[in-house]
């Protein structure tokens, strides 16, 4: 039988397998520093002397702008806690954890798991590589399968090559315009077709990165000679193979592109599917333009930039600010004379980190217009409410920060010729490894990292308080904001669980905290976004027991299971009937979790019974009965 890629990797991974779920063994693991903190906070609950995978990296990247002490002492205890449980340990400086594992620990054919949503990068180098909430990590880490619901695999047939100017960001920006942010829930998208040798590591990298924002499960290029090439480049041609579906393989789905036909494009806010032709924008000022984040922050992106920016000065009314993806391009641009280039065009240099795609600095002015190479550009997460945030390429970026408004970048001449070197600059010193003597690591612990808030096991009914009703597309961002001010308290849920929904409504912790027991109505895609488990486990500390939804986005639905909250599937009918302040009575929980009678939902203070279900897996509901995956797993590792 011939077989995708997908299938290939997934098949010599397998442990388990149903007609819902997949459950794969895990090999490599990466956490970075926003939700790392909690994921080996998790870890240690569960027991173990040492991470059972081949490899783990700590990362750290998002948390780094240091206005007070606790992202500091985060940065110790994560240092520690790797030397002393194997793990090794990526210093701050030394760039973003999805570029970085790319340059330098990426395997093809290997499976990943990572604390980030947009861990699906590695899928560039033929990785199966997928984001998750940090309590599956430390899960992972500790030796346990990962399970995901049992995907559709989507082929998508890349023919012909782009054209000037337009770049593989075009791609991925042409698939959410026809797919929308819930066009990949439940799938991974392969790539194949005579497109797919036209692209280098780093292009495919950009596309399978943004993928996270369809709601995929994850996205894969094969690997091929340009893989070979790429691990050759980063000193690691050993742990190349080839990999590709065979001839023949049958997919669920096909989506063809045709690159020659792809112009320049824009996501325009608030979403990543907004998408329309940059020339439809042509002539709206700019006022921010920002070049860097985990989508776009290669050599190749930069080197084009610096290239564009040789003997020119950015637009008075224009800011342009640059992050390196990887000290590695850092350091290579400054040896070859383009970080000079972007210096003299009065662009300013950031730190090789996430920064402003998190709402780490960087913000824009009151109203303002920023473009960005990102891949998120929901309400508010650039730090200003009201900012108006594009998501487009680095050509398109350069060409809107020269000329201060948004510009088609094919006006601006021939497009630059950009070789890259055959060898890159390889410096792993900092990178620690793990302790020879871990029992020797003392681990600090500042005090801003909290115990872990514990919840207890399911109950068999609940009357709970409707707290807020929501829309379609709620995101992480709207649940649990980033941002310099609250990232940092990422480690002391007590203190960051003052901030869930404070965008939508200031006053929901208060009242969540006196309701006792409370729950969330929201329409479709609940949940859309970052992996940040904080989105359910701030949520599960003030005391909210479930959420109602019409569909929900899967990390998410994932970490409310992870924290002992119970994700509803809501008719639309019920949707429409109940209103905020509502009080629903949960009932039969304990015969539902197992399987052979329905969930009873009804309204409190009449005793209608509202047309809602819980759809979970055999191991979903061992896991709900327990209060959540830690109470299920302590008891599975030991020994």
């Amino acid at each position: 039988m011939q077989k995708t890629l997908t299938q290939k990797i997934i098949d010599a991974h397998i442990v388990d397998r149903n007609e819902k779920e997949c459950s794969i063994t895990i090999d490599q693991t990466l956490t970075q520093d926003a939700t790392g903190t909690m994921a080996y906070l998790e870890f240690e609950a569960i027991g173990l002397e040492k991470v059972r995978t081949e490899l783990s990296v700590s990362y750290v990247d998002h948390n780094t702008l240091q206005s007070g002490f606790e992202n500091a002492d985060d940065h110790r205890f994560l240092q520690d806690i790797a030397r002393k449980y194997g793990v090794y340990f990526s210093r701050p400086g030394n760039g973003i954890c999805h570029q970085v594992h790319l340059e330098r620990f990426g395997i093809p054919g290997k499976t990943l798991l990572g604390s980030d949503s947009h861990t699906p990068t590695a899928g560039g180098i033929a990785m199966l590589a997928i984001g998750a909430g940090g309590l599956d990590v430390a899960s992972a880490m500790a030796g346990m399968p990962f399970s995901i619901p049992k995907p559709k695999v989507v082929g998508v047939i890349l023919t012909s090559r782009l054209s000037p100017w337009v770049s593989a960001k075009d791609i991925i920006l042409e698939i959410l315009r026809r797919l929308t942010v819930k066009g990949g829930v439940g799938k991974i998208f392969e790539y194949a077709g005579d497109g797919v040798a036209t692209l280098s590591v780093p292009e495919r990298a950009t596309i399978t990165n943004m993928g996270a924002e369809l709601g995929a499960t994850t996205s894969i290029f094969p690997s091929d000679e340009i893989t070979r090439a790429f691990l050759a480049s980063q000193g690691r041609e050993s742990v190349w193979r080839p990999l590709a579906a065979d001839d023949g393989a049958q997919y669920d789905e096909i989506v063809e592109v045709d690159l020659s036909k792809i112009e320049p494009l824009a996501a325009c806010p608030h979403s990543p599917d907004k998408v329309v032709p940059v020339r439809e924008l042509a002539g709206k000022k700019v006022d921010q333009v920002l070049v860097g984040s985990c989508t776009n922050s290669s050599l190749k992106d930069l080197m084009m930039t610096a290239r564009v920016l040789r003997g020119k000065t950015v637009h008075t009314d224009t800011s342009l600010a640059i992050a390196p993806g990887s000290r590695q391009v850092l350091a290579m641009l400054a040896g070859n004379g383009a970080l000079a280039d972007i210096i003299s065009s009065g662009a300013r240099i950031l730190e090789s980190a996430c920064g402003p795609c998190i709402g780490m600095g960087q913000a824009p002015r009151t109203g303002g217009v920023s473009v960005r190479t990102f891949n998120r550009n929901f309400p508010g997460r650039s730090g200003t409410k009201d900012a108006q945030v594009y998501l487009t390429s680095p050509e398109v970026a350069v060409a809107c920060a020269l000329k201060g408004c948004f510009t088609d970048p094919r006006d601006l001449g021939p497009y630059p010729d950009i070789v890259l070197p055959e060898q890159f600059l390889i410096d792993d010193s900092m990178i620690i490894p793990p302790a020879e003597t871990p029992a020797s690591v003392e681990i600090a612990r500042g005090p801003n990292i909290r115990p872990l808030p514990k919840r207890g096991r399911m109950e068999d009914s609940l009357e709970l308080e409707v707290l807020l009703k929501l829309g379609d597309n709620i995101t992480t961002d709207d649940i649990m904001p980033a941002g310099a001010k609250i990232l940092p308290l990422r480690s002391n849920i007590d203190a960051i669980s003052e901030y869930v929904f404070s965008g939508i409504d200031p006053d929901f912790a208060s009242r969540a905290k006196r309701s006792g027991a409370g729950c969330i109505l929201a329409r479709e895609n609940y949940g859309q976004g970052s992996s940040r488990e904080h989105a359910a486990l701030a949520p599960m500390y003030l005391g909210i027991k479930a959420v109602f939804a019409q569909s929900f986005a899967r990390i998410h639905r994932s970490n409310l299971i992870n924290f002992g909250i119970l994700p509803v599937i809501v008719e639309e009918g019920v949707y429409d009937r109940i209103e905020q302040g509502a009080r629903v009575r949960v009932s039969n929980i304990t015969a539902a979790l197992e399987g052979g009678e329905p969930l009873e939902v009804e309204e409190a203070d009449t005793g209608e019974r509202l047309q809602c279900s819980i759809q979970v897996s055999v191991r979903e509901r061992e896991i709900l009965r327990e209060g959540g995956l830690l109470n299920y797993i302590k008891s599975q590792v030991r020994g």
